[in-house]
């Protein structure tokens, strides 16, 4: 293992090989015509050549995967897909280096995602990354996401760009996380249903209808999950349904609209366990939780429109309205003002509005050969929430007895615009350099005046955002990058609302933290066989806002002095032969305290060199698929060290020992006019012992949050399809 003192002198020596290798190359380019260029290029192999060609969006620009000055991980429907049971963004994105995703095995918090650090410190939902859905956010303004629209199963590619991008996306851009769903259709009907069912009551039945019509695609698909959980008091219920119509108006533009709908009736919150529970039986629930009925019940719809215009060669713009409409009821275990009984809680509820406004473009400045492009665009959104706490009996408000807390509206406005230019100065290189400014504006208006005290307020917070960032084309086996690049995050309103003393309105105390990012690496391809990327990042971030504590389901935050996000990603991927591939995905980091005081009674603890909670410093997943005429067979091992479960460094959470291996089984093939795909997998074959998720600095030590042991499932998709006679 490096040692962290030498792990953070070697960054930034790394990050400087990494920005000049090309030095060389660029300054023999200069000398010789573009001819030679253009054919130095030409002669990239296979696997180059379909780097080349991968066209992404997630850096708001024309650009390939090779040219961009990101690290970015695309995987495609047969990785996110295929015989996985699609129930969670842990079997697919872990795969991409740099992207952590702790399961905590609670539908009624949602995993936590961390792609270098960042969202690493959220205990519900998620936050720090932004999350994009065909293009329409299901991030708020204030930076907090959620995956309750999103069913893996309907997912056709999942793109992730890694690194500050507030200079793209503004607020809580630690990372971008873009979802494309299956907007495909046979000619002219076509027809799916996917059956699975497995261990611990796990049933999940999805169907999707597809069809085309001249220049009308459409599609519509809808999904039921049921669990009872390998916990005790661990049921949920998921409901899904998504419908999109594509149309070709003419050869240039093109309109879609897409509508979502989801429903969770109820799930159950077991909470986290402490060591000593953990170790006496580690599928049981917090006894807090059940007294009081901690749980939660969502309801949502999403509508979004968009148009896409292509000018040509020269350019292309589009804009995107969306409406989302969200109800959430959340029974907590957290105490109420006294008095309290055993079975007290507080009943939150939640009806929320979002409204937004995306508009992009871009265009090339003239017709000469490397011509510099721009690109640009604005975002406006508005939340609308009206909140309401209430005491609770057992998790449910009872009249009289269980009286009115907190009754507030809560809005966030954000607007923000951008600017990128991309060039190409040699036929190798591009130049990308990009600006955004946003603005937001917190008000709180508070309507609970049965404390004689009124807690309305507003804040505004403003940031600009930047980065400038260089790829070169060496050669088919190495194209190096670099990047600086800025991100900002403002607390979200849960956040700023979470006041240690109960009252409503927001806490005043709590800020904005800003991060700087300075990146190197490098991509490319060995013959058609081997692809490779490495990526070494330096990260720091002032007034980096902090969960400090963590009671019975609900958290309180800070703003602390300074972090340190120090890493190394490789991921590669190999055809050892043409019915065996293996992949990898490996990650070393140093996420770290730099400044950092709490105070603790009379006197100031000093946490300075003490590591973040909840993310290991080293986490790998390797993969090995063989496939043979329609059969395969997948089997990934993942291994993760140690990691804190609190910011004092008391609390060691054990890493995932010899770690968990997961295999599947598939075939595919028609019979008839069906196409069939029979599937089984075990998880966890081994039945390791292991924690999959923490509570960050859990109250009396409630921080564990434990994964299953061996489990299995196994299901059927049929696929019909009608076929125009020709």
């Amino acid at each position: 293992m490096i040692g962290r003192k030498r792990f953070r002198s070697v960054i930034p020596i790394v990050i400087f090989v990494a920005c000049t290798v090309s030095v060389p190359s660029l300054v023999a380019q200069g000398t010789r015509p573009d001819s030679a260029a253009r054919d130095s290029v030409r002669k990239n192999s296979a696997a180059a050549r379909k780097l080349a060609r991968v066209r992404v969006s997630v850096a708001r620009s024309d650009e390939t995967a090779q040219t961009t000055p990101w690290a970015l991980g695309v995987q495609t429907k047969a990785e996110i897909g295929g015989a996985r049971s699609t129930l969670g963004i842990d079997e697919a994105l872990p795969n991409i280096p740099g992207v952590y995703v702790a399961n905590r095995y609670n539908y009624a918090i949602d995993q936590r995602l961390s792609i270098r650090g960042a969202g690493a410190r959220a205990n519900f939902g998620m936050r720090g990354v932004k999350v994009l859905l065909d293009g329409v956010p299901q991030s708020l303004p204030d930076g907090q996401s959620q995956l309750t629209n999103i069913d893996l199963a309907n997912i056709s590619r999942v793109e992730v760009l890694r690194g500050s991008a507030s200079s793209l996306y503004g607020n809580g851009a630690g990372g971008v996380l873009s979802f494309s769903t299956d907007r495909s259709a046979p000619d002219p009907l076509g027809a799916s249903v996917r059956i699975t069912s497995g261990s611990y009551g796990m049933t999940k039945l999805q169907e999707r209808t597809s069809g085309r019509v001249g220049g009308l695609v459409g599609a519509l698909s809808w999904s039921r999950t049921t669990l009872d959980g390998f916990r005790q008091y661990d049921r949920s219920d998921t409901r899904q349904i998504l419908g999109s119509l594509d149309y070709a108006l003419n050869a240039t533009t093109t309109l879609a609209l897409s509508v979502s709908a989801a429903d969770i009736p109820k799930a159950l919150n077991p909470g986290a366990l402490t060591a000593a529970e953990y170790a006496v039986n580690r599928d049981s629930a917090s006894a807090v939780n059940i007294r009081r009925g901690a749980s939660r019940e969502v309801s949502q719809q999403q509508y979004a429109f968009r148009v896409h215009h292509s000018l040509d060669d020269s350019g292309e713009w589009s804009a995107v309205v969306f409406v989302h409409r969200r109800f959430v009821d959340n029974a907590l275990a957290t105490a109420p003002p006294a008095p309290v009984g055993a079975t007290n809680g507080i009943y939150s509820t939640i009806n929320r509005w979002v409204t937004g406004v995306r508009l992009d473009g871009s265009r090339t400045l003239c017709d000469c050969y490397g011509a510099p492009r721009l690109s640009g665009g604005l975002d406006y959104e508005r939340s609308f929430d009206i909140r309401r706490n209430r005491r609770s009996s057992g998790g449910r408000p009872v009249a009289v007895a269980d009286t009115l807390l907190v009754f507030q509206d809560e809005v966030v406005t954000a607007i923000g615009a951008f600017a990128q230019l991309q060039w190409k100065p040699v036929t190798p290189m591009t130049v990308s350099a990009g600006v955004r400014y946003d603005q937001l504006t917190f008000d709180v208006r508070d309507h609970f005046m049965a404390d004689g005290i009124d807690n309305s307020a507003s804040r505004t917070m403003t940031s600009p955002s930047w980065h400038i960032g260089a790829t070169y084309i060496v050669n088919d086996a190495l194209t190096p990058y670099a990047t600086y690049s800025t991100a900002f995050e403002t607390p979200t309103t849960t956040e700023l609302g979470a006041r240690t003393d109960g009252l409503g309105g927001f806490n005043s105390a709590l800020g904005p933290q800003h991060e700087r990012t300075m990146e190197g690496g490098a991509r490319g391809a060995f013959g058609a066989r081997v692809t490779y990327n490495v990526s070494v990042f330096h990260s720091q971030a002032d007034g980096a806002i902090i969960q400090f504590l963590e009671t019975n389901g609900r958290a309180f935050f800070r703003n602390a002095g300074r972090t340190q996000n120090d890493g190394i990603e490789l991921g590669l991927t190999a055809r050892a032969a043409s019915w065996l591939d293996f992949s990898a995905a490996w990650t070393v980091s140093s996420y770290t305290f730099t400044d950092y005081r709490v105070q603790n009674g009379a006197t100031v603890d000093t946490l300075n060199g003490r590591t973040q909670a909840g993310v290991p410093d080293h986490f790998v997943r390797l993969g090995m698929r063989a496939h043979w005429q329609g059969a395969s067979i997948d089997v990934d091992h993942t291994l993760s060290s140690a990691m804190w479960a609190d910011d004092r460094n008391t609390q060691r959470i054990e890493g995932w020992g010899s770690g968990v291996v997961n295999v599947r089984a598939s075939w595919s093939g028609k019979v008839h006019d069906l196409h069939l795909q029979p599937f089984v997998a075990v998880n966890n074959l081994t039945s390791e012992s292991y924690v999959g998720a923490v509570t960050l600095n859990g109250a009396g030590g409630r921080t564990i949050e434990p994964a299953p042991l061996r489990n299995f499932y196994f299901g059927m998709e049929i696929g019909w399809r009608a076929v125009k006679e020709r």
